[in-house]
């Protein structure tokens, strides 16, 4: 099964902050995900760990990316978005760039990156998440 991994590499209390990273190591996208509060549900970053991800529709973000088996969580995806604290409920966002947007530290261009994933990554696949 193909592996990708998402290296975190800043935490912030505007977000965590990471780059993702093809089966053979290669970077090609970067990720935003909420402040680290210990797993809370719809306020926290998802532990670091090793997930199993299938590609679906969702009725809110369309095509996106279903991480399964989170502890204690449940609808966690990966999908467009900017802003951690402001497009996501504990999602992991995906974009080009880091740059400030509207006061916070955000990902740009995710539109570009998260059409990049969705043809780089298999409709299932295994992710791993690893701290800086």
């Amino acid at each position: 099964m193909q592996k990708l991994k998402i290296k975190r590499i800043a935490k912030t209390g505007f977000g965590v902050f990471g780059v993702f990273l093809d089966e053979f190591g290669f970077p090609f996208a970067l990720t935003a995900e909420r402040p680290d509060f210990n797993n809370e549900p719809n306020r926290s970053c998802i532990p670091a760990g090793i997930y199993e991800c299938e590609k679906i529709i969702s009725p809110k973000f369309g095509h996106c990316i279903h991480i399964k088996d989170v502890p204690n969580r449940s609808h966690i995806l990966i999908h467009k978005g900017n802003v951690p604290l402001k497009d996501s409920t504990g999602c992991i966002l995906v974009g080009e760039q880091f740059e400030p947007l509207g006061g916070q530290m955000a990902v740009l261009a995710s539109r570009h990156a998260f059409n990049e994933l969705m043809k780089l990554a298999d409709d299932k696949f295994t992710l791993e998440i690893k701290e800086c």
